[in-house]
C-alpha cells in the first residue's frame, strides 16, 4: 500500500483532481452542453439545411457524432429533423442571433482553457478570435459528416484522429492568443481525441438502447435529454482533455527539478 501511494503521488493524480475540482469540471460540462444545446445546434442546424450536397440534413450529423445507428438513429432523426424550408424562413435578425449566440458558445470554451492554464481573460477585441474558430468547428464538423459515407473502417478513424488532434490543438492555440507552446498543447488535444473515442464508444453501447427506451416512455423529451447527457460528456471530454494536457505540463516540470536532486543521491551513495 505505500509503494501504490508514492506510485500515485509520483504520477500527480491527486493534483489532476484538486485541478478537476477547482475547475469545476463537471459544472463546466453542464454550461457547455447548455450552450451547445441553444446555440451551437441551432447554427448547425442551418449550415446543415443549406448543404448544398443535401446529406440528409443535421440529425445524421448528430447520429454519426453520436455513433447511433439502426432504430435509435432512426428515432432520433425522426425527432430532431427539421424541415428543408429552414434557411429561407430564417431572417437576418435571426441569422445574427446564432452568430451573437455562436460567438458566446466559443468564449465560454476560451474561458475554460483561460481557467486550465491560468491566464487571465483576452481583452475584448479578440472577439474575432471567437468567431473565426467557430467557423473551423463548423468547418471540422462538416468534413466529418461528409466522409462518413466515403470512408469506413481504419481509413476513416485515422482521418478522424489527426482532423481532430489537429483541431484541437489549434484550437486552444489560436483561443489562448498564443500565450502557451504549440509543444504543451499538443498532449491536450490528444487526449482529447482519446476522450472523444471512449465516448463514442461508451454512447453506441449506452446511449443507443436508452433513446429507444426513453422515446417509447416519455417521447421526444426523452429524446432530447439522452442528446443533453451526451453533450455533457462532449464538454467533460474536452475541457477535461485540456486539464490532462495541463497536469502533464506540470509534472514533466516536476520531474526534471527532482532529477538533480536524484543524481546528487546516486553520487553520495
Amino acid at each position: 500500500m505505500r509503494q501504490l501511494g508514492h506510485g500515485w503521488h509520483r504520477l500527480g493524480v491527486g493534483s489532476l483532481l484538486r485541478q478537476g475540482r477547482r475547475l469545476e469540471l463537471m459544472h463546466r460540462a453542464m454550461g457547455f452542453a447548455t450552450l451547445a444545446l441553444v446555440t451551437l445546434a441551432p447554427l448547425l442546424i442551418v449550415v446543415a439545411a443549406a448543404d448544398p450536397l443535401r446529406r440528409g440534413g443535421f440529425a445524421p450529423w448528430l447520429a454519426d457524432g453520436m455513433g447511433l445507428s439502426g432504430r435509435s438513429a432512426r428515432l432520433l432523426t425522426e425527432i430532431v429533423s427539421p424541415s428543408r424550408e429552414v434557411v429561407s424562413s430564417t431572417s437576418v435578425w435571426s441569422g445574427l442571433a446564432l452568430a451573437v449566440f455562436g460567438v458566446s458558445f466559443a468564449a465560454s470554451v476560451q474561458n475554460g482553457y483561460e481557467r486550465i492554464w491560468c491566464l487571465g481573460p483576452g481583452p475584448w477585441h479578440r472577439i474575432w478570435r471567437q468567431a473565426m474558430w467557430m467557423c473551423v468547428l463548423t468547418a471540422y464538423l462538416y468534413q466529418e459528416v461528409q466522409t462518413r459515407t466515403a470512408l469506413h473502417g481504419t481509413a476513416r478513424v485515422a482521418l478522424t484522429s489527426v482532423t481532430g488532434v489537429l483541431f484541437f490543438w489549434w484550437g486552444q492555440r489560436f483561443l489562448l492568443g498564443g500565450q502557451v507552446t504549440w509543444l504543451k498543447l499538443l498532449p491536450g488535444a490528444l487526449a482529447t481525441m482519446v476522450g472523444l473515442g471512449g465516448l463514442r464508444a461508451f454512447s453506441h453501447f449506452v446511449f443507443a438502447p436508452l433513446i429507444v427506451t426513453n422515446a417509447i416512455s416519455y417521447g421526444a423529451v426523452g429524446t432530447v435529454l439522452i442528446v443533453e447527457s451526451w453533450l455533457i460528456g462532449v464538454g467533460f471530454v474536452v475541457y477535461g482533455g485540456a486539464l490532462v494536457g495541463k497536469w502533464f505540463d506540470d509534472h514533466r516540470d516536476a520531474r526534471r527539478e527532482d532529477e538533480p536532486s536524484d543524481a546528487t543521491r546516486e553520487r553520495a551513495s
